[in-house]
């Protein structure tokens, strides 16, 4: 028994294509939204590459690009399939190849449904690898010199102004690094003398941060040396300048960014998915309702359409019954050959 078996006459055959063809152009639309969505997470991962630890990062804005092309040449052809099924001499040329058509948009689909589901998991990874790019981003912050490096002090800057963040997990992974370069050092000073005795690393360790790191909504000027010493400063509490610097780490910002736009994009593509589901089930009850008229010289008789032939039970257990069938068959094949191998 056919699962979901609609009767159609010629009125609604005409208007199931003309309605399956106006859902599959739309669905190329959506195709052609989703490769946008996969060029600009690109370019937005770009931007920042130098702060991220590998390029492992780009492998679902890679994917999001494929499918949004594989989309669109899908789309396409079942909109013209839909759009020449109003003739039937038209529509008999694309009958033999609608069955592995349909077949490959089942697959298509289970890649969507997988795609929009990494949009969803991928913040994980993602958290590592910001997590790691900007701590050793902070390293070479110094490194104006060093060719490769020269630009990591103008990223780091201007990430810090954009996401309104300091340091990795807080403005204190400032104090833990030397981020000034020694070209600015005196190195004759006393203090800068000491600093550096004092570390085991012989860094140039201090309690302060990048300008980057101001709060512009500060009521005094910026506080961004001698952080954590009170008494250097006048009417100052360390504790309590909650506006003096932005208190949050740029891995939480951008990983908050970067989630967002990740969590939106996989909203789109299961919404995709959908409409492929229904275009695919829409295209299927086309192509029955046209193989199945009464009287095939009449095309204004009636006939039936469905989405699957039998039921779901018996559907999958003829597909079981022919995956065994071909495994036996290879099995069959082996044996044959290693007995030809035998005797000769």
């Amino acid at each position: 028994m056919a699962l979901m078996k609609i009767k159609f006459d010629l009125k609604k055959r005409v208007k199931l294509a003309q309605f399956v063809w106006f859902l599959y152009w739309f669905s190329v639309m959506a195709g052609v939204l989703v490769l946008s969505m996969g060029l600009f997470f690109k370019i937005e991962l770009r931007k920042r590459s130098e702060l991220m630890d590998n390029n492992e990062s780009h492998f679902l804005p890679n994917l999001l690009i494929f499918v949004g092309f594989i989309a669109c040449g899908i789309n396409a052809f079942g909109g013209k399939v839909c759009y020449d099924s109003l003739d039937p001499t038209k529509f008999a040329k694309w009958q033999p190849m609608l069955k592995p058509f349909l077949m490959s948009c089942v697959g298509f689909n289970v890649l969507l449904f997988l795609t929009a589901l990494l949009c969803f998991v991928m913040r994980i990874p993602l958290q590592f690898t910001l997590a790691e790019g900007l701590k050793n981003g902070m390293k070479f912050y110094k490194d104006t010199d060093t060719p490769g490096r020269c630009y990591m002090k103008r990223t780091l800057d201007l990430m810090q102004i954009e996401f309104r963040c300091c340091g990795n997990n807080n403005y204190r992974d400032w104090f833990e690094i030397q981020w000034v370069s020694n070209r600015y050092l005196d190195f004759s000073a006393k203090a800068v003398k000491d600093r550096i005795g004092s570390n085991v690393d012989g860094q140039y360790l201090m309690d302060g941060v990048p300008f980057s790191c101001c709060n512009p909504s500060s009521p005094r000027p910026c506080i961004q040396g001698q952080m954590t010493n009170n008494s250097a400063h006048y009417s100052y509490d360390h504790y309590t300048e909650d506006l003096n610097v932005w208190k949050r780490g740029c891995r939480e910002a951008m990983l908050s960014y970067y989630g967002g736009l990740m969590n939106t994009i996989g909203a789109l593509v299961l919404l995709v998915t959908i409409l492929e589901v229904a275009v695919m089930i829409g295209l299927q009850y086309v192509n029955t309702s046209l193989s199945t008229l009464a009287n095939p010289e009449d095309p204004e008789s009636e006939s039936e359409g469905w989405i699957l032939e039998k039921t779901m039970k018996e559907t999958f257990t003829d597909i079981m019954a022919t995956m065994k069938a071909m495994g036996k068959a290879n099995q069959v094949d082996e044996g044959a050959e290693a007995g030809v191998a035998t005797v000769s």
